[in-house]
């Protein structure tokens, strides 16, 4: 998912230099307390990476959350409307939310966070994004994902859905390596 362009938009073939060197992917769904949990980590990674991590939200719906799929789409929504990220760190704030109200509280956040509340459930019920995030989750599958978080950094998957513990340091360490190799 990224905030500046839909997901359609295609990719440059030559990197800008304002382009991330290192890529974070972040496989993750939105109804998951260990998700939430990971927010910190996130949040710190950015603020010592700045634009030098992108870090790139991969859906990975699992069928014990029955809103899971559904908060999925409404991400791609809001990264359509320009607020991914927002939208990704407010509805992972109120999992318990999620899981009392279902598609009402998506479409609910949408409005808090002056996005356009109606666009989100119209997405919601035709399923403009419904492809993404199989995409996504079949993409996952294939790479061994089984829970979130899970990341995916140089080639190498870190799995956050047993223990957060020393996963941002393991990142950084990569992070850091990958970065040293491109200066």
């Amino acid at each position: 998912m990224s905030d500046s362009s839909p997901a359609s938009a295609p990719t440059p073939a030559v990197p800008s230099p304002a382009r991330p060197s290192v890529v974070l992917d972040v496989w993750c769904e939105l109804q998951c307390p260990d998700c939430r949990s990971a927010l910190d980590d996130l949040r710190t990674l950015r603020e010592r990476y700045g634009d030098r991590l992108e870090l790139r939200l991969r859906h990975f719906p699992l069928e014990k959350h029955k809103h899971a799929f559904a908060a999925a789409q409404a991400a791609e929504e809001a990264a359509e409307q320009g607020q991914g990220w927002p939208y990704v760190e407010a509805v992972l704030g109120r999992v318990e939310e999620l899981d009392r109200k279902g598609e009402p509280f998506l479409v609910e956040v949408a409005g808090e966070l002056g996005l356009d509340a109606e666009e989100f459930d119209t997405a919601l019920i035709d399923g403009r994004h419904i492809l993404i995030v199989d995409a996504d989750q079949a993409e996952g599958k294939a790479i061994g994902v089984t829970g979130t978080p899970t990341y995916v950094i140089g080639g190498e998957r870190l799995d956050g859905g047993k223990s957060q513990e020393g996963l941002r340091e393991r990142v950084e360490e990569i992070a850091d390596r990958l970065l040293a190799e491109r200066a």
